[in-house]
């Protein structure tokens, strides 16, 4: 059986004014945390262009998807880093979630700014099976602009992904009970949540740099087809080093296999 390992994590962007949790102090910490899982696909969430090359550097034995990709300095990237040595890139690709999806740091919706999503098609080098992946962070102010965007993604997903299994991973800015995942179950109901299904407790994701907040949910997920994958273990990384955390959000990893 084909196994491999899924992390999302959305990185905190470089901001010089979040002083002993700036990036510089904890690019190391997240690269550690992120590497001790060995993990094979990671999904990446509130990146500037340096940040994820410097990221790149620290992780061991991944590389950025980026070959069809138009960087623009002022805009932050959700990002997919996958593993050459076990996956092969097929085709990869930027959505903007607006009305004109292909034209670069378009915005509808309301958006607070541009937001754009990331895919890939990754081919396993040991059986040839292929699977789509993708990755978002949805708008954090309004909720139906989030119904926008998330429908905008799915519209893309249908159309690009072939019969392949699909991995979505990201920051929804909204837990798995509200409109976002209501519509994703409508329109894609092979996508489960691994972490329901293995009837974990609801806990927050974004925790503000501070380990737990009385008022957080659960939007950072891991979704994946059901017919054809199968979600071995999830789990958050939660742990800091002297106060300090690897990023504002923690970490999701989930083992999963291909049926």
């Amino acid at each position: 059986m084909f196994k491999f390992t899924v992390i999302t994590s959305n990185i905190r962007f470089d901001n010089p004014a979040d002083g002993e949790h700036d990036w510089h102090n904890r690019r190391k910490l997240l690269a550690c945390a992120i590497n001790g899982y060995h993990p094979d696909i990671i999904g990446t969430q509130e990146g500037w262009q340096p940040q994820l090359k410097d990221l790149e550097g620290l992780l061991q034995g991944l590389k950025i998807v980026e070959e069809n990709r138009q960087w623009i300095d002022d805009r932050m990237y959700p990002s997919i880093y996958y593993r050459p040595s076990k996956f092969k890139l097929i085709h990869s690709g930027d959505i903007w979630l607006s009305e004109t999806p292909y034209i670069a740091a378009s915005k509808s919706f309301g958006s607070a700014f541009p937001r754009v999503c990331t895919w890939a098609i990754l081919e396993a080098r040991a059986n040839n099976k292929k699977f789509f992946v993708v990755n978002a962070h949805l708008d954090h102010l309004k909720t139906n602009t989030r119904q926008e965007q998330i429908n905008v993604l799915i519209n893309e997903i249908n159309r690009l992904r072939s019969d392949y299994p699909v991995i979505l991973t990201g920051d929804f800015n909204e837990s798995p009970f509200e409109q976002v995942r209501s519509i994703i179950n409508q329109r894609i109901p092979e996508l489960i949540d691994p972490w329901l299904e293995h009837k974990h407790e609801e806990c927050e994701s974004h925790h503000s740099f501070k380990g737990q907040r009385e008022d957080g949910s659960r939007i950072d997920w891991i979704l994946c087809s059901k017919d054809k994958l199968k979600c071995e273990e999830i789990l958050m990384h939660k742990e800091e080093s002297d106060g300090i955390y690897p990023s504002d959000h923690f970490p999701v990893v989930a083992t999963i296999s291909a049926k």
